[in-house]
């Protein structure tokens, strides 16, 4: 598979995003069985990336966390 689906929800630059991407991307595929990459991982300033396996590539969301009205 060497497809992947970047969502940027954030206000953040797509460049940014992609260090994020290549985050996850670095730590393999952890889980579901070694077949996916991280389920959600947490970055600083509250910037998540969740991933889903799809049939044909991977998909990464990456969008902030709520912080309760701490922000």
């Amino acid at each position: 598979m060497n497809k992947i689906i970047i969502e940027n929800q954030t206000d953040k630059p797509m460049i940014e995003v992609l260090g994020y991407v290549a985050g996850v991307i670095s730590q393999g595929r952890i889980s579901n069985g070694g077949k996916q990459y991280c389920y959600a991982t947490r970055f600083r300033e509250n910037i998540m990336v969740v991933t889903d396996l799809n049939k044909r590539s991977d998909r990464f969301v990456i969008y902030k966390e709520a912080t309760h009205g701490k922000e």
